[in-house]
């Protein structure tokens, strides 16, 4: 298969895998099958795959790198751009939850903390996603990228106001924001370590200790809760899985499916140089 046909293909199941979510909610929506609370139900799901597909959206540029896989970088925008429609609908749900008093939505977004700073994250990924086309990047030249690192910002507001949402239940929140610190280690990690075993050892090392530093200190600060039993709670195999452990299973995961690509990869290059002995003799 070509390159072209490869990208069409990848380009094609993307959209679709992106689009099941929002076709699934519905569904369910239609049918009644979303508990007594509907609304509430749908404004917390469309939040969640809005988290959802930012960090898939992120995890892209590791993945072409750690993998090999050029067309991966084409699929990069469009799951971005989804997670801001994701975003966008988790607002407007929330406007139907209020019956589409939009005076009351305003009060509402200045006078909790969690709805401001979820708002700001909105109007930052809307704004990305608005300039997200060649033409916006050919208009603002080198400023173009500066105005998208405010991802990575938007990003961190979003997974504060996801856990402060969450309330007392933050596991969810939690092995989010492990999953994010993974992906931004990994942009500061030094060059050759990025694609190296020892790199993505360190890195599940790193993301997994800051998951458990993340869940106690949130505990701690916010629910009064011994930070040290939460610490405990990640030693006790009863209690498993943790988001820290869920953070590992990820990172170790990584690994293998790298090591799996680079001995596929071997493989073919030793058949080819094989086939080409062959012909020549």
């Amino acid at each position: 298969m070509s390159t072209q046909h490869t990208i069409f293909w990848l380009r094609l199941v993307t959209l679709v895998g992106l689009c099941l979510p929002a076709a699934e909610l519905a569904w369910r929506w239609y049918a009644d099958e979303l508990g007594p609370r509907p609304v509430t139900l749908a404004t917390h799901s469309t939040g969640d795959w809005a988290v959802v597909f930012l960090l898939v959206s992120l995890a892209m540029t590791p993945a072409r790198t750690l993998f090999d896989w050029m067309p991966l970088i084409h699929i990069r925008r469009r799951i971005g751009v989804a997670a801001a429609l994701y975003a966008v609908a988790h607002l407007l749900i929330y406007v139907l939850d209020q019956k589409w008093n939009l005076l009351v939505v305003a009060t509402e977004i200045v006078k909790r903390f969690y709805l401001t700073i979820g708002f700001a994250a909105l109007l930052v990924l809307v704004a990305l996603a608005l300039t997200s086309t060649n033409g916006w990047q050919r208009r603002l030249k080198r400023n173009w990228k500066r105005l998208h690192w405010l991802v990575y910002p938007a990003v961190a507001v979003a997974l504060v106001h996801f856990f402060i949402q969450s309330k007392v239940k933050i596991g969810e929140a939690a092995f989010a924001a492990g999953l994010f610190t993974w992906l931004m280690l990994w942009r500061v990690l030094p060059l050759r370590l990025r694609t190296s075993y020892a790199g993505l050892a360190l890195l599940a090392v790193g993301a997994t200790l800051l998951t458990v530093v993340f869940e106690a200190s949130w505990y701690g600060l916010v629910n009064k809760i011994d930070p040290m039993r939460i610490l405990l709670a990640n030693l006790d195999p009863e209690l498993a899985p943790r988001p820290a452990h869920k953070v590992l299973a990820v990172s170790l995961l990584v690994m293998v499916l790298v090591g799996l690509r680079r001995a596929a990869s071997t493989l073919r290059t030793r058949r080819g140089a094989k086939s080409v002995s062959f012909e020549r003799t």
